[in-house]
């Protein structure tokens, strides 16, 4: 696609903030991002391009249509990508109207003003626009341990205030590609994990309990099957997506590494064993089994042929790897952990993750 300026919304989050990373690494191009700073949002995950003038950042809501008209006019961008997103299944069952007010109404706002912005365009740049769209393989409910992974053809069946919201956020994007011919590309990806995340999710937390030496809280038994995927992988999918995504379609991205959560933290353990063990015992014996989340989906896996066939996209880390170069990031960042364990980490899993 030609360099211009893209506009990244929720840049200042995991994902998003991994992305602009990587593509400030690999493109010439500017980006604009724009992140309201809710808790999981956070400038420092972004402190190694603070002085790099291609990083524009925009302290602003997804759902001010002002704003996002504002900044699409002033800049002038190639492309949307779609990060800014309510994301904690926890979270929304617990308070679901952020998740409709942000994954919602957030992005038929952002549909709105793309398309004005897109119907403005002179016809040299309206060829190459592109919305990407992110979304998540929860839109398409749970599986049964046979069963095929979801394809780009399954069925959706969210079963949580989050997926619910981000399956109507999807259903608006392909309206606005089927109405109004707005160039929209969407994505849905399995578990990210990597550099950066917020402590709320799986991974981060069970690193973090390990060093401190915490319990390490596992829903039911365990044994909830997720397809686990690389950011920085997520993060070239997207790239690749950018250059050759055809409008309209659907975007399965998986890791290819199907797996029960509670090997996902046995894994965690046994290389935390490695590179920085305990005074006495194992990590894994830090694992204590909580009461099970309301609804939980108990498999997700992701059929990922399209977008390697049509892209010539692929994972390039295994989880083992992927693994690896996680827990030397959060072992090397104990700065970071600390700003982002300051306080509302803290009273959010005291509150959530009950002993059984």
């Amino acid at each position: 696609m030609a360099e211009k300026n893209i506009l990244v919304t929720g840049g200042a989050g995991f994902i998003g903030a991994n992305f602009i990373l990587d593509w400030l690494g690999n493109e010439s191009a500017t980006i604009v991002n724009l992140d309201k700073l809710t808790y999981a949002g956070n400038l420092g995950s972004l402190q190694s391009v603070r002085s790099d003038q291609r990083h524009v950042f925009v302290h602003g809501d997804i759902c001010d249509s002002g704003l996002a008209t504002n900044l699409l006019e002033k800049y002038r961008p190639s492309a949307i990508v779609h990060f800014a997103a309510e994301s904690h299944v926890d979270r929304s069952i617990l308070g679901p109207e952020d998740f409709i007010q942000t994954n919602v109404v957030g992005t038929f706002r952002l549909l709105e003003a793309a398309r004005a912005y897109f119907s403005k365009l002179p016809a040299g740049e309206r060829e190459p626009f592109r919305f990407l769209h992110i979304s998540t393989d929860e839109v398409y409910g749970s599986l049964g341990p046979a069963d095929a992974a979801f394809s780009e053809a399954s069925p959706y069946a969210p079963n949580s205030p989050y997926s619910a919201s981000k399956a109507a956020a999807d259903h608006l994007a392909r309206a606005y590609f089927h109405t109004y011919g707005l160039p929209v590309v969407t994505s849905n990806c399995s578990n990210n994990y990597g550099p950066c995340q917020f402590p709320e999710k799986l991974i981060p937390l069970v690193i973090l309990n390990a060093l401190a030496g915490k319990p390490l809280p596992v829903y039911g038994d365990g044994m909830q099957v997720r397809d686990w995927l690389y950011v920085k992988d997520h993060c070239s999918a997207v790239r690749a997506l950018l250059r050759m995504g055809r409008p309209g379609e659907t975007y399965n991205v998986g890791g290819n590494s199907e797996m029960p959560n509670l090997e996902v933290v046995r894994a965690v353990c046994r290389i935390l064993d490695e590179l920085r063990p305990r005074p006495s015992g194992k990590h894994e014996s830090l694992i204590e089994f909580v009461k099970d989340r309301p609804g939980h989906d108990r498999r997700y896996a992701i059929d990922s042929r399209k977008i390697r066939s049509e892209i010539g996209w692929k994972p390039s880390e295994t989880f083992d790897s992927g693994m690896r170069k996680t827990l030397a990031w959060y072992l090397d960042n104990p700065a970071w952990i600390a700003e982002v364990t300051s306080g509302d980490y803290r009273k959010w899993v005291e509150k959530n993750y009950s002993r059984r």
